[in-house]
């Protein structure tokens, strides 16, 4: 089974940095500029955490902050589960159903960081390898249910 390294290097270079000290606003602009729902938060090339949408929506309008003066660092987070870049993707999947979390944040065998995996990085590894996670006539029978569960 694929691992994390093997599905961080097969995502582009991330362009998604953003300082700790951001305002809220301009990390906003660039997730938008970026088209992407988080943006890591590193200073000085240590990672400090993430910005998400979720973490805008949490942190800025539901506790009445503003995104004028509010920084990345006052609303980020910073608590995610880890993984190693020898952890399989299977394991991977467990980890986010166990910690209701969409990222992870992974780590090499120096404990450095080495990048994020996304919810969406999961489901496109079990889409491209579909065949080794259902046999045939599984899939044939889940494409031939209706709603009600009926087999055609």
């Amino acid at each position: 089974m694929r691992t994390v390294k093997d599905i961080l290097e097969s995502k582009a270079k991330s362009f998604n940095i953003v300082s700790s000290h951001t305002l809220v606003i301009d990390a906003l602009s660039m997730l938008n500029a970026v088209n992407l729902s988080y943006l890591i938060v590193m200073d000085d090339n240590q990672y400090k955490g993430i910005f998400s949408e979720r973490d805008y929506s949490r942190n800025v309008i539901l506790k009445g902050r503003t995104s004028q003066s509010s920084t990345v660092q006052e609303v980020m987070t910073s608590d995610l589960p880890t993984v190693h870049l020898d952890q399989t993707v299977e394991h991977c999947m467990k980890t986010m159903i166990l910690n209701k979390t969409r990222y992870l944040l992974a780590f090499d065998i120096d404990n450095q960081f080495a990048g994020v995996i996304t919810i969406h990085d999961l489901l496109r590894e079990v889409i491209a390898n579909k065949e080794e996670i259902f046999d045939t006539d599984t899939a044939h029978e889940l494409l031939n249910q209706d709603e009600g569960g009926y087999i055609y």
